[in-house]
């Protein structure tokens, strides 16, 4: 299947509350929180199959939520189909510093999609 959700966020006001409550209620394994990451973990399901993702603390003015992202070979061409089905570009393609390109949309209803490119 092409553009495949390959990974998830569980951000919200108490990141280490969060962490305990997925790694017990789904036996998640829960890395240690990044510093400089507001308490943000990355959590994998234990065995085969499933996708990682990330639990951790929201930023200010971006309370708690739960997102996915899907991943697409063409950052900048996909937000334009977004954006001519009505969709919103929320963040333009960034690079994280050692990790993925990402970007953020937001779909005609306004809930907060993120979008990987494929590497």
């Amino acid at each position: 299947m092409a553009n495949q959700v390959v990974h998830f966020e569980v951000i919200g006001q108490d990141p280490a509350a969060l962490r305990s409550f997925y790694a017990q209620a789904f036996d998640w394994e829960v890395g240690p929180p990044m510093a400089e990451a507001q308490g943000y973990a990355m959590a994998r399901p234990r065995g085969e199959g499933g996708i990682a993702g990330g639990i951790g603390g929201g930023t200010e003015g971006y309370g708690g939520h739960v997102m996915f992202y899907v991943e697409t070979p063409d950052l900048d061409a996909t937000l334009e189909k977004i954006e001519s089905l009505g969709g919103k570009t929320m963040m333009p393609p960034d690079k994280v510093p050692g990790g993925p390109t990402f970007a953020l949309f937001t779909d005609p209803e306004g809930h907060v999609i993120g979008l990987v490119k494929t590497e």
